[in-house]
């Protein structure tokens, strides 16, 4: 029998995060579990392969997660980020949500990691934009197989491929927002520093909003590991 879930992670020198990410998955044979590494120099590729098939694919998020869902064989796709951890038991979530026919996919209820302010506020902003139908891919985003192929999978841009995407899961159908959390690194502004983060976030997505190409908005972007 497939599996009825294949959990898809985008890598790129993750070798600091991805063991614990492949820890916090259940190795069961109803689970299939890919990464799709886009050319790390360090040891991504060698510590996922411990645990996960790994493939090859040119960098960038949307164009990794495409391949790995290529060669997926789930009915169920699984989008995660390398830097994220999933709380036990959230597959078996994903599977009961699934049962409601009319349910095309959702994600996970962001926890930061830490409980600093910053920490705290982003984590009840994303609660507030996820009830809008905004998913971004560090939320793990999952979505019936037959509806990522309909939708014609992420786009694939550097940046603002995972906010498009959620989008469009948005109207295809009904989400299931599961209340089950998903750890995510606090990285980004602990290495970059919080006022730049928030700029950053800020003006990415209000050039994306005005029509901005990704591919210029990806010379904004900082790649934090």
């Amino acid at each position: 029998m497939p599996p009825d879930v294949s959990v898809i992670i985008a890598v790129y020198n993750e070798e600091a995060a991805i063991g614990g990410l492949l820890d916090s998955l259940p190795a069961t044979e109803s689970a299939e579990l890919i990464a799709v590494d886009g050319g790390s120099t360090d040891r991504s590729a060698e510590l996922a392969a411990q645990r996960a098939r790994v493939v090859r694919s040119p960098l960038g998020r949307g164009v990794q997660m495409n391949a790995g869902a290529k060669i997926a064989t789930g009915r169920v796709l699984l989008f995660l980020h390398a830097d994220v951890r999933l709380a036990p038991g959230a597959l078996d979530r994903i599977r009961l949500a699934m049962q409601d026919g009319a349910v095309v996919g959702g994600n996970f209820d962001i926890r930061y990691e830490g409980d600093d302010l910053p920490a705290r506020v982003f984590t009840r902003v994303n609660r507030w934009r996820r009830r809008w139908g905004i998913l971004y891919g560090d939320s793990g985003i999952f979505c019936r197989r037959a509806v990522f192929e309909s939708l014609g999978g992420f786009e694939p841009w550097p940046i603002m491929e995972d906010y498009e995407f959620g989008r469009r899961l948005a109207k295809a159908g009904k989400l299931a927002l599961l209340d089950a959390p998903i750890r995510v690194s606090a990285r980004r502004w602990r290495k970059g520093g919080l006022l730049r983060t928030l700029w950053s976030w800020f003006l990415i997505q209000s050039l994306y909003s005005l029509g901005l190409p990704p591919a210029r908005l990806a010379r904004i972007y900082r790649h934090i590991r």
